[in-house]
């Protein structure tokens, strides 16, 4: 079986025993002098301990002494692994070297699913059929901070404020009572170098003041507000511009009234058309061209399959759009709606999963809606709003057969899994962090860091706190500070504030991990990825599933020869 599952994803890496094994061979084939194992041994640490060694040594030494004395020995022994370790970090280990790589534009999957049994294919618009440049961004972050100085009054200073694409990521959260921006992890705790007051990064005893434990667990983080989707960077810059500024100012400010007013006039460039006017006005500046797509919409109609687009975003914005992406690849500019079979604009979602709205008729040449029920889907006909009610009554398409692929793991997803369709999130983000990661520096990294873990965890597990002496405070010292510049080379590799958008410094997986294992069947950076697989293939789970199968997590023991 599992070499089944490897032929079918050719870009997952082989397990660590493979590897240590490799790297075992070619070190004993090398290498003339051995390199002491770093793994942790209990039994180890246990033996040795207690008045059971006094009786063998001679009973005019104290079991306490014999304790400290044992204790400097394997304290001395750590020292000495520490630095043959130091010495090994000196060159990439061939085996590092030699790990095979993870596909940037690979399918990565959390449930199984097998494309033979998938018969509709449904999109999103924004971030998922359309790409966008870094510009949009910074023409979101413009247009919401004019609407704070002028419609809500906010100081004039704030104008001059600018965005900067180097501060946020995907998936932070922001304390709506305390003002910080937030990076968890999986489990619900405050990543240590991922808390921002305004733009000032906060240390972890300024953390643990503030919150009591750095901690925190899923219950109380659901207080918090998720910056999920695309459009977040812009708002998370913005906010934290805003409590920079008054706190540099001295002025007293509700974190609360910050976010609420950053977050309506987000909403309002986006509801009132702003936005859209601009995209459109120059798409040159903001669009992307994609010429695989139309070949992938194209592959799936051939193959029998409906299409149907559900976006949030209104038709003129959506039209404009798919012209101008597929007018160099397209002989007619407006047949791109014959490419599916039910289009739907501003359905309103997350509320379209668990609405009644009805579906209404949109005239695109007077730009007005129908009064009267629709019953049935029209061919090149465009609708509004609906919900997902009726959309299955009138398709009669079955939950299982449906995949929906869009970029915003609350509106997009959440909905359409918890109705039983399977569900595709579309993370642009994955193709430049998979990249990192198979770069040998930062596996190198990686290695290093988890060798600094284990060396930590022996000292910890050999002296109690209250009985350290002076050479274990050093070596934990120079531990620690070995630990903390492996976790800012590999956060640097990243985003200089933020790091990794999927993990934390210490190569567990980020909150954002969470909600995509939560919500997403499968995982790419495009749709059209897709074309990469055959149209029967059945995607499965890989069988040395860790949290997230695109992470490789490179083991230590790269590093050792016995």
């Amino acid at each position: 079986m599992a070499a089944v599952r490897r032929s079918l994803h050719p870009f997952l890496a082989p397990s660590f025993e493979t590897l240590r094994y490799a790297f075992l061979m070619s070190s004993l084939n090398s290498q003339s002098r051995g390199f002491r194992n770093l793994g942790h041994d209990p039994g180890r640490f246990r033996r040795g301990f207690g008045g059971t060694v006094a009786s063998e040594v001679g009973t005019d030494i104290q079991p306490c002494n014999l304790d400290a004395v044992k204790a400097g020995d394997e304290i001395e022994k750590i020292r000495h692994e520490f630095e043959e370790a130091k010495r090994s970090f000196l060159k990439i280990p061939v085996a590092i070297k030699e790990m095979p790589k993870m596909n940037p534009k690979g399918i990565y999957v959390n449930k199984n699913l097998r494309l033979d049994t998938i018969q509709v294919y449904g999109f999103d618009y924004d971030y998922t059929l359309a790409h966008y440049s870094e510009n949009l961004q910074s023409l979101i972050y413009d247009l919401a901070k004019k609407h704070l100085v002028n419609e809500l009054k906010y100081p004039e200073s704030c104008l001059q404020f600018e965005y900067d694409p180097t501060f946020p990521i995907r998936g932070l959260y922001y304390d709506r009572l305390k003002g910080c921006l937030l990076k968890l992890d999986f489990f619900g705790s405050i990543e240590t170098d991922g808390c921002f007051f305004g733009r000032h990064k906060l240390s972890l005893e300024k953390i643990k003041e503030m919150y009591g434990t750095r901690h925190i667990g899923r219950d109380q983080a659901r207080g918090l507000v998720g910056l999920m989707d695309f459009f977040c960077f812009s708002e998370a810059c913005l906010i934290a511009d805003i409590v920079q500024h008054f706190v540099d100012a001295k002025l007293d400010f509700d974190a609360s009234y910050v976010y609420e007013d950053v977050n309506h006039a987000i909403q309002r460039v986006h509801r009132s058309g702003l936005a859209h006017k601009e995209i459109i006005a120059d798409p040159h500046k903001y669009l992307v061209k994609n010429s695989q797509l139309l070949c992938f919409l194209k592959m799936l109609k051939q193959k029998g399959k409906k299409l149907f687009l559900l976006t949030n975003s209104p038709y003129s914005f959506v039209d404009g759009g798919m012209r101008f992406m597929l007018e160099d690849h397209s002989g007619d500019r407006n047949s791109w709606r014959e490419l599916f079979d039910v289009v739907i604009a501003q359905a309103n979602k997350p509320s379209f999963y668990t609405s009644d709205h009805p579906f209404r008729c949109y005239d695109i040449e007077k730009d007005t809606l129908a009064f009267t029920a629709v019953d049935r889907f029209i061919p090149n006909q465009v609708y509004y709003h609906g919900c997902l009610k009726s959309f299955l009554q009138i398709t009669k398409w079955k939950g299982p057969e449906v995949i929906y692929f869009g970029d915003h793991l609350f509106s997009d997803l959440r909905g359409p899994a918890k109705a039983g369709w399977r569900t595709a999130a579309i993370i642009h983000e994955l193709e430049s962090e998979i990249e990192i990661q198979n770069d040998e520096s930062y596996r190198f990294q990686q290695a290093k860091f988890h060798i600094i873990q284990e060396l930590l965890g022996k000292v910890h597990a050999t002296v109690v706190s209250s009985k350290r002496g002076t050479a274990c405070r050093a070596l934990l010292d120079e531990l620690n500070e070995q630990r903390r510049q492996c976790r800012s080379a590999m956060r640097r590799m990243f985003n200089r504030s933020f790091g990794a958008t999927f993990l934390t410094d210490t190569g567990r997986e980020s909150a954002f991990s969470y909600h995509i294992h939560q919500y997403a069947d499968v995982y790419t950076s495009k749709p059209e990825n897709f074309m990469l697989y055959p149209p029967k293939a059945w995607l499965h789970v890989p069988y040395d599933i860790k949290i997230m199968p695109h992470h490789v997590k490179v083991p230590s023991s790269l590093f050792k020869i016995w």
